[in-house]
Order: C-alpha cells, then structure tokens, then sequence
C-alpha cells in the first residue's frame, strides 16, 4: 500500500498538527513540500487539487481531504488503531474535540491570519495592540478549559491538542502569554514539549514562521 501524501509548509501551523498526528500514531507519509510564500498553493495544478487552496492537503489513494481539523480526523480513524484516544469513539468525547477543534479554525487560527496575513502577503504595517489583544482573549478561554485538566479535553492527549498548540506557539512572540494571567496555558505547553516527536515537528516550523512575520514586519515599516 502506498503511503498517504501530504502537502505541507513546516511554517504552517496546520500542517505541522497533521504531522504531529501522524507521528503519534506512527503512520508514515510521503511529504511534499509547499512554498506559501512564493505562492505555489496558487498554481492551476494545486487549485484543481483543492479549489480552496490551502494547506495541508491529503492525498490517499483515490481521496483528497482538506482541512488540518478533518484530516487529523481521518488519520486517527483510519490509521490509529491504538490511538484511539487521540479522537475518542465516544460521542460527548468526540464533540468536545470537536469543539475545541472549532475554537482553534474558528478564534485561534483565524485571529493569527487577521495579524499575519496583511503583513506576510500585502505590505502591512499593522501590529496593532487591538489585535494582539484579540489573540490574548483566546488564551483566556484555553485557561479555563485547562483549569482542571492537564489537556484541553480533560485527563488524555487528544488532536485538539495538536492543533491549538500549533498555533499559539506560531504567534505567542507578538502575543506573549502572561505567566500569572495564563499559567495553566504555559503548563500545557510545557507537557506537550514533552512529547518525544514535538520539539522536531513543532518548535522548528513555529520559529521559523515567527522570524518570517519579524523580518517582513520590519522590511514593510522601512519601505
């Protein structure tokens, strides 16, 4: 069987939660690689792949999925048969992932391009306190939902996991997290550091998409 392709950036938030599932269920993919910004998602060939153009995006046999939340998933469902936990079969389990996944396309993810797409792809200046401040709200949100538990969804690692942590660490230099505000936010991420496959997949791409965001904020201030 051939292995699962996947298109991927590893300063993609996104693509770095499919590769940190993947890893934690030990499936293998076949990478390949693409540059966001020389715009290579934009082309004829990748539109006609995924009309949405945007990565990651999963090529399986004869099946196409988009979205990092659906194709994490998917991977669980399909690949992780001892990993079960990672997307609980049960359905209160199941739709608290769901929601938490939610949080971050829907709040997370989105707050991070309102901050970063303007300055990465159309000469931006804009860092604006405002906006900073609409990130930091979210962290308020993670803080409760770990108030209790070491995970977002209670006692066990889950893809929610995956794909919030993502994030935040792509964007926690220009929206700092407060250690006496946020503390449980700060643990979390220090127990997914712990992870013997984070600090590769993760960490790596986070900085680099951070020292982007800073060399292109500064390039369109001294224009």
């Amino acid at each position: 069987m051939s292995k699962p392709i996947l298109y991927y950036a590893t300063l993609s938030p996104p693509s770095r939660a499919v590769l940190l599932t993947a890893k934690a269920i030990g499936l293998e993919l076949e990478l390949r690689p693409i540059n966001l910004i020389k715009g290579e998602h934009l082309t004829p060939e990748f539109i006609k792949m995924n009309p949405q153009h945007t990565i990651p995006t999963l090529l399986d046999g004869d099946d196409t999925l988009i979205d990092s939340h659906a194709i994490c998933a998917y991977l669980v469902e399909k690949y992780g048969k001892d990993q079960q936990q990672l997307y609980p079969k049960d359905l209160v389990k199941r739709a608290n992932v769901d929601a938490r996944l939610h949080l971050d396309s829907g709040h997370l993810f989105a707050r991070l391009r309102f901050l970063y797409e303007p300055i990465l792809y159309h000469g931006s200046t804009d860092c604006s306190i405002d906006k900073i401040a609409y990130i930091q709200k979210c962290y308020e949100i993670l803080e409760n939902f770990l108030k209790d538990q070491p995970y977002l969804c209670g006692n066990e690692l889950t893809i929610a996991d995956f794909c919030c942590a993502a994030t935040i660490t792509s964007v926690n230099d220009a929206a700092p997290i407060d250690e006496f505000k946020f503390p449980k936010v700060l643990a979390w991420l220090k127990l997914l550091a712990q992870l013997p496959y984070y600090k590769e997949i993760n960490e790596t791409g986070a900085e680099e998409l951070k020292t982007i965001f800073k060399d292109k904020l500064a390039a369109n201030r001294g224009k």
